[in-house]
């Protein structure tokens, strides 16, 4: 599980490096800039997911441990 979402961590970090680069600084909610936008953040989510994700598997262990 730990390797999951280290590798869905990734692939959300590749998107986002990907969608920057196809923002238009000049318009950035017209067009194909507001769907990067859009993208953008849904990564930023499933990162800050993964994060959470790992952290919880970390404390039930360790309420195991002590059990």
């Amino acid at each position: 599980m730990k390797i999951l979402t280290f590798i869905i961590s990734i692939l959300a970090l590749g998107l986002i490096i990907f969608n920057v680069t196809q923002i238009d600084m000049n318009a950035p909610f017209e067009g194909q800039s507001i769907i990067a936008i859009i993208t953008v953040i849904a990564s930023l989510c499933v990162i800050l997911m993964m994060a959470i994700l790992r952290i919880s598997k970390r404390i039930e262990k360790k309420v195991k441990e002590r059990r």
